[in-house]
Formats: structure tokens, sequence, C-alpha cells
């Protein structure tokens, strides 16, 4: 377990085995964990295979772990525990959503050109059953709120991201929240690129839901991810997945939905990777997020800034952790990199390399990074 006194970003990184070697600049696709959540994931599973059978009862031991997830989950990001599910990550989470409406041929879905795959598959798939999807066009990681009210005007659901992956900037969303409900239309947010460097109000933001997971920026581990549903919103969802965990009882026939956001979680889903991501956000706590958003900041300034305006690609002075840089092949160049165990990633679109800096990062890990684009930029 980690300390309960507060720690220093430099204390959190010494507790993370893989960032003792290379640079480390891939937080937005996998945050490594500290050996403490690791170990929290383990001894559960030790406890509920080795122990619980006899001494408790395998279900209720489980049952105990959610519980105590979601309360640590809706505490994190503003919520109550009802208006959390547990899910494997933040794709299912927004599948969640997607096959819990009542879909008509003709139906309008309205996302950005910024959204990853997790936002745009579920999407591609109601096409095939006659769901319209609008792409609303940004330019250099914003949207235009007049071009997003025109496409959400009789729009049935609005699906947009709070940080991009893209750029790394942050959409303001509670103002799209607000001109999505203007027009009648559900809200629901990616936000998985902000748990663990930025604080979070889903109560602030207003949305309808919010899908998110603890294995990038929290530095849990995959398959903890969660999905905020707002009470209300929750009541009139019909998951088309039903299992004994959504249901209120489940030998009932005809079986009433659980409450709120629980009636997303299905069946027996393996606890640790949830134990895991309270652990995560409890050390993440211990440093305090406030102080690991201005860590990131001027981490990822000092990358902005010693990339020339042109290859830059993300703002100037950074809104998270993410900075996205032009260059000429950039499969290669993080081909090249890796083999000096500096790690970052290549995006698709647009075609460039993306730096995802943490707090647990260094100056010289920055150097590190651009000492290697030097021949690039």
């Amino acid at each position: 377990m980690q300390p309960s006194t507060s720690m220093t970003p430099t204390e959190l990184r010494a507790d993370v085995p893989a960032l003792q070697e290379g640079t480390y600049l891939n937080f937005g696709a996998h945050g490594p964990s500290p050996k403490y959540v690791v170990d929290a994931a383990d001894e559960f599973v030790r406890e509920h295979e080795y122990e619980s059978p006899i001494r408790d009862h395998p279900y209720e031991t489980a049952f105990r772990a959610f519980d105590r997830t979601r309360e640590v989950v809706a505490s994190f990001v503003g919520a109550d525990p009802d208006e959390i599910a547990l899910t494997e990550s933040t794709t299912a989470g927004i599948n969640a959503v997607a096959n819990a409406i009542d879909w008509q041929p003709g139906d309008v879905v309205v996302r950005t050109d910024l959204e990853h795959p997790a936002g745009t598959l579920p999407w591609q798939r109601l096409e095939r059953e006659g769901v319209e999807v609008r792409v609303v066009e940004t330019a250099n990681g914003r949207i235009d709120l007049e071009r997003f009210a025109e496409a959400v005007a009789d729009a049935r659901l609005a699906c947009f991201s709070a940080v991009t992956w893209t750029h790394g900037t942050q959409l303001p969303v509670a103002d799209l929240v607000e001109i999505a409900h203007e027009h009648d239309a559900f809200a629901l947010v990616d936000a998985v690129q902000v748990p663990g460097q930025l604080p979070m109000d889903v109560r602030e933001w207003g949305a309808d839901a919010v899908a998110a997971a603890g294995h990038k920026w929290l530095l849990g581990l995959w398959g903890g991810g969660f999905l905020y549903v707002n009470r209300d919103v929750a009541e009139g969802l019909e998951p088309r997945t039903v299992g004994y965990r959504s249901v209120e009882t489940p030998t009932a026939e005809p079986f009433e939905y659980a409450a709120g956001a629980r009636r997303f979680e299905v069946g027996s889903a393996n606890p640790a990777p949830h134990v895991a991501l309270r652990e995560a956000i409890d050390a993440i706590g211990d440093v305090g997020i406030d102080r690991i958003e201005n860590r990131i900041r001027r981490l990822a300034g000092r990358v902005a800034d010693g990339v020339p305006d042109r290859r830059l690609l993300s703002p100037s002075e950074p809104e998270s952790g993410l900075v996205t840089i032009d260059v000429d092949d950039p499969a290669a160049t993080v081909k090249r990199l890796s083999a000096d165990e500096i790690v970052l990633r290549a995006l698709p679109r647009p075609s460039a390399v993306r730096a995802s800096v943490h707090a647990v990062n260094t100056a010289g890990d920055v150097d590190r990074l651009l000492e290697g684009l030097e021949r690039e930029c």
C-alpha cells in the first residue's frame, strides 16, 4: 500500500518499475503502474481465490470490492456512487450507452473529427442500421460552437472528447453540453485523457454520461474503466446486455433494471483491475491533482518551446500533457527513438508523433526527447 502522507511526483516516479530505465512519454496510450497498484490487484486475486471460498463468499468479496471502487471513483469525479458503473474501458462505456438507446432510422448522431476510434466505431455500426452520423470539422484541435450547434439542431446524441487525443486541446465541455441540451440531444463525453492529469468534475460539465478509464494518466491497470451516468438519465436507458449485476433481482420475472448506472454492469468480471483503480486514484490524490496539472503544464511547455513553430501541432502553451509534433515519417521516428529507449507514439491523423508528458517525467526526459528529435525538426 502506498503511504498515507503526501507524495511528490518524484516519489511516485520511483514507485513505477517501468520508469526506472529509458524515457517514457506515452501516458496518453498507457500509464505504467506503480508497484503497489499491481500489488493491490495481486493481493485481491489471492484473497478471492485462496481465502474467500471458505472464509467468506467469492461473490460477496467481489461485490464489496466493486462497491468500494464505485465510492472512490464517484468522489474523484464529483458524482454519487449510484451514478458510476464499472466497465472494462472507455470504449466499453461509450458502447454501453450507444446500445441502451432505442435508435430509429433517421436518428442523428453528432461527433467531431477529433474523436478516438472509441468515439467513432460505435456510430459507424449504427450507420448500418440507418442512423445518420454527422462529423463536425475542426481546426487545430478547436471546435466552432456555431458549427456544432448547427449539427446538433435535430440530433439525438452528441459525442465528443474532453481532451483531444490528436492535439491535447481541451474542448469546452460545459458549453458543448449546454448546446446539445438546448436541442434535446444526449451529451456523451469521452474523458479518458482527463483523470490523472487534470481536475474532473462531472457536475460542472453537466453531461448525461461520461466514459473514462484508469490505465492512462491514473497509472492503473487495463480493465479498470468507469462510466458516469446522470441518475435521472439512467432511468430512461435500457441496456441490451443484461446480467445479474444489471438488475435488482436476478431471478425475478420480468426483471427490473438496477437503479442508476449499475444497470450497465453485467456479470462476473474480475474485480482486480478496479481494486487497482482505487489504489491508483489514492496515489494520484496523495500527490495532488493540482500539483500534477501544474507540473505537466511546465514539462509540456518545455517540449513545445523546444519544437520549431512550423512543426508544433499542439498549442504553444499546452493545455494538457499531450504534445503533437509534425515529422516527415512518424512511424520511422518512433522506431528510431525507441531504439534509444525514448518511447512515444505515432498518430494516424494528423500524421505526426505525440509525446505524452506526465508529472512523473522530468526535465531530463524532455531534453532527451528534444535531442532525439533535432534531426527531424
